[in-house]
């Protein structure tokens, strides 16, 4: 759901420019209705396949949580599984398998979701599943025992034994110095170790009401038929408080701050942040769409810049990528990172002299148009490959939804990129690339013991 840029080649772009002003042009029948308990119920209608995705999101993520208690959204999502009024643990997978149905669920920064792709005449099943654990999930003491060993387990090995994982997430909690975001989406060890299942109840009963929540049905199904199904299966929740949720805004000039890292790997990399808004916080939506078709004309594909100057032409680096996440609830990162190529015996100082070269350049020369529309051509193709599938349409307006955004951008987003000119490229540069908003992690081999 990050980097759309980099999904598609340019010998694709002369068979997808059309096709994707058609689907601008003609959007998919969208319909879009709150219960009276506050569900929100976005329906998209595609009749390609008799089959239907339908996910539940809710507004809470660990950009939510605070020092001490942190981990708790996804604890709470692993626990959801572990059996409510109706079923035992494990019980609705079970049943949901036995219909060849597909479910999982996900946790990150601004929002947990859990979903299901099932059979379009099997929907009520999925419906009626996600309105009793949202109703009355049991939480039993001797399931969350358990449980939490296990997320302990997947923080070793998914991010404490992976020294790329490691060293990101120790570079976000110093890039985000103000928000939320400085948060690992699976929680410090510490705060695991500690945690109670009376913390996941309050978490649980705070955030997991029908007014804090978005259904989200796509495929082969009628908007009538969605919303008597909703009405009958969520619509007896009722609705609670929820607790107040401030934007994740950042400092907008926090400073330049540096980490170095010494973790298991054989190369040294380098990870640049810079502070820069997402399309919820900036004042001019431009600004991100900007900042988007930055990402790609550095990263996207053979003919971008870091490839063609920084990897081919002066084999700086072995190799170099771009990340940024418009669609977050709060401020957002411009990340470069990119490894010396330590066979031409480059250093991470000659890296970083590379990486600025090509940033101030941005800032004073705009890219041509040419050079604009093959980028903007790309991004484009990677959104109509990437929409193609019901779950990927489905997963999109969730994610805009849950983060403040309005689905509706799903159908007008081209336009918004088509507006972004070379001197917005420019502008966005000149503000956002500087050494005040800049944070730098220098990861390199773990020193040997005698030195």
């Amino acid at each position: 759901m990050n980097a759309l840029a980099r999904r598609a080649t340019g010998l694709l772009l002369s068979t997808v420019i059309l096709p994707f002003a058609a689907f601008a042009a003609d959007p998919q029948p969208t319909h879009e209705f709150t219960l009276d308990n506050g569900l929100k119920v976005v329906v998209r209608e595609d009749h390609r396949a008799p089959v239907v995705v339908s996910q539940v999101w809710y507004k809470v993520g660990s950009s939510y949580e605070t020092p001490g208690q942190t981990g708790l959204s996804h604890a709470l999502e692993h626990m959801m599984f572990k059996g409510s009024e109706k079923l035992g643990p494990g019980e609705a997978s079970r049943i949901l398998r036995d219909l060849g149905a597909e479910e999982n669920a996900f946790t990150s920064d601004d929002y947990t979701g859990y979903y299901q792709v099932l059979a379009r005449d099997r929907l009520p099943v999925a419906f009626e599943l996600e309105a009793d654990r949202m109703a009355s999930l049991r939480l039993p003491a001797e399931e969350f025992s358990r449980e939490i060993e296990v997320i302990k387990e997947e923080r070793r090995l998914r991010t404490d034994d992976q020294p790329t994982a490691k060293a990101y997430e120790r570079f976000s909690a110093m890039a985000y110095p103000a928000s939320g975001y400085h948060t690992p989406t699976i929680g410090w060890m510490a705060d695991l170790d500690r945690m109670t299942v009376e913390d996941l109840r309050h978490w649980y009963q705070s955030w997991y009401v029908p007014n804090n929540a978005t259904l989200v049905v796509v495929g082969d199904v009628t908007p009538d038929e969605v919303k008597t199904l909703a009405q009958r299966f969520f619509g007896g929740i009722p609705k609670r408080p929820v607790p107040s949720a401030k934007l994740p805004l950042e400092l907008a000039e926090p400073g330049l701050r540096q980490l170095t890292l010494h973790v298991r790997t054989q190369l040294p990399s380098l990870i640049y942040g810079f502070n820069v808004p997402s399309l919820a916080t900036a004042k001019d939506p431009r600004t991100a769409h900007a900042l988007r078709l930055i990402s790609a004309l550095l990263d996207g594909g053979y003919s971008a810049r870091l490839s063609t100057r920084l990897e081919r032409e002066q084999e700086l680096v072995s190799g170099a990528s771009t990340n940024y996440d418009a669609f977050a609830r709060g401020d957002s990162l411009f990340v470069i990172s990119a490894t010396p190529n330590t066979q031409k015996n480059k250093t991470l100082a000659d890296v970083e002299a590379g990486i600025w070269k090509l940033l101030e350049e941005l800032k004073t020369t705009p890219p041509s148009a040419e050079e604009l529309e093959r980028v903007r051509a790309q991004v484009i193709a990677g959104l109509v490959y990437n929409r193609d599938s019901i779950s990927s349409q489905a997963t999109t307006i969730g994610q805009l939804e849950s983060v403040g955004l309005s689905w509706k951008l799903i159908d007008n987003e081209l336009d918004e990129l088509k507006n972004v000119t070379p001197a917005d490229i420019q502008k966005a540069a000149s503000t956002y690339f500087t050494r005040e908003r800049l944070s730098i992690a220098h990861v390199l081999p773990e020193e040997k013991a005698h030195e």
